[in-house]
C-alpha cells in the first residue's frame, strides 16, 4: 500500500525548534529521492528541502542554515529538523518523492507565533 504518513508538527514560538518525521511505505522510499514540502494558507505548495538516497540535499534559499532534512533508508522514514522557525514557516507540511509522484498525505501542521 502506498502511504505517506507526516507527523511532530505544532504549536512554536519564534526562534524555537521542531523536528517532522514523515514514514513512507518501503515501495516509496526505497532509492527515491524525498522532499519536505509545505504549503500555506492561499499559497501553492512550495519544496522546502529535498534529500538523494545517497544523502546529498538541497533547500530552498528561505529555509537554508535554519532545517536540515535527513533519512533513515532502514525505516523508511525522513525528517526534517527545522530550528529558528519564523512565523512565515507557518504552513502544512507534507514529504512526498522529490518531484512528487504520490498522492498526498494528510500533512502536519505547523504554526509559528511572533
Amino acid at each position: 500500500q502506498v502511504q505517506l504518513v507526516e507527523s511532530g508538527g505544532g504549536l512554536a514560538q519564534a526562534g524555537g525548534s521542531l523536528r517532522l518525521s514523515c514514514a513512507a511505505s518501503k515501495s516509496i522510499f526505497s532509492f527515491n529521492a524525498m522532499g519536505w514540502y509545505r504549503q500555506a494558507t492561499g499559497k501553492q505548495r512550495e519544496l522546502v528541502a529535498g534529500i538523494y538516497s545517497t544523502g546529498g540535499t538541497d533547500y530552498a534559499d528561505s529555509v537554508k542554515g535554519r532545517f536540515t532534512i535527513s533519512r533513515d533508508n532502514v525505516n523508511n522514514t525522513v525528517y526534517l529538523q527545522m530550528n529558528n522557525l519564523k512565523p512565515d514557516d507557518t504552513a502544512v507540511y507534507y514529504c512526498n518523492t522529490w518531484g512528487p509522484r504520490y498522492p498526498w498525505g494528510q500533512g502536519t501542521r505547523v504554526t509559528v507565533s511572533s
